[in-house]
């Protein structure tokens, strides 16, 4: 099963090299759950994948693996319901992105303020959007999400254009903003589907893994001077979930509990979603607990040492190796269905150094890349003074 964004995986290939394919198997989809097609606006992820006694309390369960682009376990997927606070990944994402040209002083009005969870802001305070979007992710501050909003699209209604905007951008076919924050509204929705894929491209942002993955953070205000603030995150999966690097709670009383996490174990990242459950914190533990042993990593072999031809050195061959061991992470069941291919260069010139990358290794699964590693010199091997009278030592 599938989730279908963007530009999922980034793959660059080497310009200039000749490209030699290597035909582990053929990878057949066995294993994996046949998903229904949908026509209208629903997502094409559309069935379960049951995992007994995990996640049962959940009115909707995910857990994603961006690493392959596939679902691990999930039930009602792609059913739309409100998802609280969780909505404000979308709020930050979006503000550091524009924080990357400018992080603007914000100074906070009557406007921003709201009702439910807040970080404490007073009107006449001013701190930087930075700040805030720091405040609004540890502790959930409406408050926060309405000034970030403001802030960056001079209203909330202006910055829900933005929040679906990019939504459509990403695939999220079943969601639908119109708060920054999450508070219950009419028409405010989304799927345990389209929040995995939000998250996955969230946890991209180096700004945005910094502040979910921190159990506490410091607020510095401009204006009171001086002024500072420790706010404690309320992810309490950071210190029971081993590997846990965030990413946010949720609640209303329409919603329930909403929470989305991020677990990264042995090289291998997983997301789980959750829906109006009221037994989050063990259903995410349990399912992923069950769902990381479905995983298992590509570790590069003693076949991909690659020896290539040598000019103008003090040896005839260079010999390059993987970079790594693991090179991604692939479902058990499709293990020995992966194919690979190796991009090598036809031959080097000296001088060549140790650790210099000259290649690449891709690893795939139904065709889909799931797995990467880069070739790199064993050695460093010296011109061959005596050769560069041809001409051959010198690039």
């Amino acid at each position: 099963m599938y989730l279908q964004r963007g530009v999922f995986l980034r793959w660059h290939c080497i310009a200039g090299i000749l490209t030699t394919a290597l035909l582990l198997s053929s990878c057949a989809p066995a294993g994996v759950p046949a998903c229904a097609e949908t026509s209208g606006e629903k997502s094409p992820v559309v069935c379960d994948t049951a995992l007994p006694g995990a996640g049962d309390s959940a009115a909707a369960a995910v857990v994603y693996s961006p690493d392959i682009g596939e679902i691990i376990y999930g039930h009602n997927v792609s059913d739309r319901l409100p998802v609280a606070s969780i909505t404000k990944i979308m709020t930050a994402l979006l503000c550091l992105e524009y924080i990357r040209a400018s992080d603007p002083v914000v100074t906070v009005t009557e406007e921003m303020l709201a009702e439910g969870s807040s970080m404490g802001l007073q009107p006449g305070d001013k701190l930087r959007l930075s700040q805030i979007v720091k405040g609004m992710m540890a502790v959930s501050g409406n408050d926060a999400a309405n000034a970030a909003a403001v802030t960056v699209a001079g209203s909330q209604e202006g910055f829900a254009e933005l929040m679906n905007k990019r939504a459509f951008e990403l695939g999220m076919k079943n969601t639908h903003f119109v708060t920054p924050s999450g508070l219950d509204s009419e028409g405010h929705y989304s799927s345990a589907g389209d929040m995995a894929l939000l998250s996955a491209e969230a946890m991209e942002n180096s700004g945005f893994r910094d502040i979910v993955s921190r159990k506490e953070v410091t607020i510095e205000y401009v204006t009171p001077e001086n002024k500072k603030m420790l706010l404690k995150n309320h992810n309490r999966l950071l210190t029971t979930c081993p590997g846990c690097m965030g990413i946010k709670t949720g609640y209303t009383k329409k919603a329930g509990r909403t929470l989305v996490s991020y677990v990264k174990r042995n090289n291998a990242a997983l997301i789980c979603v959750t829906l109006n459950d009221g037994d989050d914190w063990k259903d995410h533990i349990q399912l992923y607990d069950r769902c990381f042993r479905e995983l298992e990593s590509i570790e590069t072999g003693a076949d991909e040492r690659i020896t290539v031809p040598l000019a103008g050195g003090k040896k005839e061959e260079a010999v390059l190796v993987p970079d790594r061991k693991n090179a991604g992470v692939v479902r058990k069941n499709n293990k020995d269905k992966i194919t690979r291919i190796i991009n090598a260069p036809r031959f080097l010139y000296a001088p060549v150094r140790k650790g210099d990358i000259r290649g690449e290794i891709i690893y795939y699964c139904k065709d889909k890349p799931v797995g990467k590693a880069y070739l790199e010199a064993e050695e460093n091997i010296e011109t061959d003074q005596g050769s560069e009278s041809n001409g051959k030592g010198k690039q």
